[in-house]
């Protein structure tokens, strides 16, 4: 299989992370166009844009309802078995190609120590020959001599165990790159087929979405229609809790920036899809994918915090305070809003003081990815922020219901 090479720019990171929401938040709302019966018809756009990132697992096939869908899945899956064994078929041939080329210098290193201790040896038993019986020299040479038997004993010790190693390795690595070529082979023959399979339905995709809209009658789905309510009941559950009047801004502006960082999490699908493709059907994992998606869920955890805060989507522990009376929340509220605004104050001076020290050394990671840090902490900026306005819009809002006993959506704040 060849490598991806591909590294995420630090520009398209960053107009991914802006534009995708955008367009996203607009899709949204526009929806798809129904048809006579109530009934959406499938988008070609949609589904050219399921073909680029799912398109190897024939995700765009199952969009429009096509079982030809589950051809690609096989041939998937040979790819992820091929890459699995030939990882291990590389992992046996470098760990016998090393102890091949271990065996080999040792083998050459000892057979040229054991020729210099054959002939010292040699020279050893000429010496001890000569000199005289029972003298001090003799039983030097004697010494000297045992020691040098052993060091060549030990040598073509070495040397035969080097022998049997490279004998029984040497088949090893030649079984285990035969396998890993096999392997490698067979992958990319899927791979190649994915490819024609995926080039032939970016060809007839114009045709095979007109056919699934051709498929839909005019009878409305009970199931479509049921998600249709359920989604739309969610949307405007959230959007209830936007008040009228100056605070209804505030609001508003922290319901956008919740909808708009809530898309990222889209991104992530993306984004930890390809790191799956890359690194279990490419063998070429990323540096960027993992760093990029815990920096960025970091950015929507504090920006969408005020969204949660007007939504009422934190934990908190309302036994007591769930039972009382829309005037006594208020009061409960406003007594405790104190330690909401110092704990909202500390989060924006010290996230001031982070981003203003990132910007000032232009902070980057460590990792080779060398991405920006001073845009991530000016996320805890923008998120106090808005948390801090949300706090400033509920506390007008208590003071409101504390007034009237009337809740700040029935009317204008």
């Amino acid at each position: 299989m060849p490598s991806l090479t591909f590294v995420l720019p630090h520009w398209l990171y960053w107009a991914m992370l802006v534009v995708f929401p955008i367009v996203a938040m607009v899709m949204a709302r526009r929806g798809r166009r129904p048809t006579p019966g109530n009934r959406r018809l499938y988008s070609l756009p949609l589904a050219y844009f399921v073909l680029i990132t799912g398109g190897m697992l024939g995700l765009h096939r199952f969009y429009l309802k096509s079982l030809w869908g589950l051809l690609y899945l096989p041939l998937f899956f040979a790819i992820l078995f091929a890459n699995a064994h030939q990882r291990t078929a590389r992992e046996a041939f470098s760990d016998a190609s090393n102890i091949v080329r271990v065996s080999q210098s040792t083998i050459e290193r000892e057979t040229a120590r054991a020729e210099d201790d054959a002939a010292q040896l040699a020279s050893l038993r000429e010496d001890l020959a000569a000199a005289e019986e029972g003298s001090f020299a003799k039983r030097s040479v004697e010494l000297r001599l045992k020691r040098q038997e052993r060091r060549m004993e030990s040598s073509q010790q070495r040397i035969a165990q080097a022998e049997a190693d490279l004998r029984d390795k040497q088949v090893v690595a030649d079984s285990s790159g035969a396998d890993r070529r096999y392997w490698e082979v067979f992958a990319f023959v899927c791979f190649l087929a994915i490819l024609a399979f995926m080039a032939l339905d970016a060809v007839l995709m114009p045709m095979m979405v007109r056919r699934a809209n051709a498929r839909i009658d005019d009878r409305a789905d009970p199931a479509d229609e049921a998600v249709d309510a359920v989604e739309q009941s969610e949307f405007e559950k959230d959007r209830s809790h936007v008040a009228r009047g100056w605070s209804g801004w505030i609001d508003a502006l922290s319901f956008y920036s919740g909808e708009f960082v809530s898309y990222w999490s889209v991104i992530a699908v993306f984004v930890y899809y390809y790191e799956v493709v890359a690194r279990y059907v490419f063998n070429s994992p990323t540096n960027w994918a993992h760093e990029g998606m815990y920096l960025m869920f970091g950015m929507q955890y504090l920006i969408s915090g005020a969204y949660a805060m007007l939504c009422e989507s934190h934990v908190r522990v309302d036994v007591f305070y769930a039972p009382l009376s829309p005037r006594r929340k208020a009061m409960a509220d406003i007594l405790t809003s104190v330690f909401f605004f110092i704990f909202a104050g500390v989060l924006l001076a010290t996230g001031w003081i982070f981003a203003a020290d990132a910007t000032r050394v232009n902070e980057v990671s460590f990792t080779e990815w060398q991405l920006a840090y001073w845009p991530f902490k000016w996320a805890i900026v923008v998120g106090a922020a808005l948390i801090v306005l949300q706090g400033v819009a509920k506390l007008a809002q208590d003071f409101r219901v504390l007034a009237t006993g009337v809740p700040h959506t029935a009317r204008e704040a």
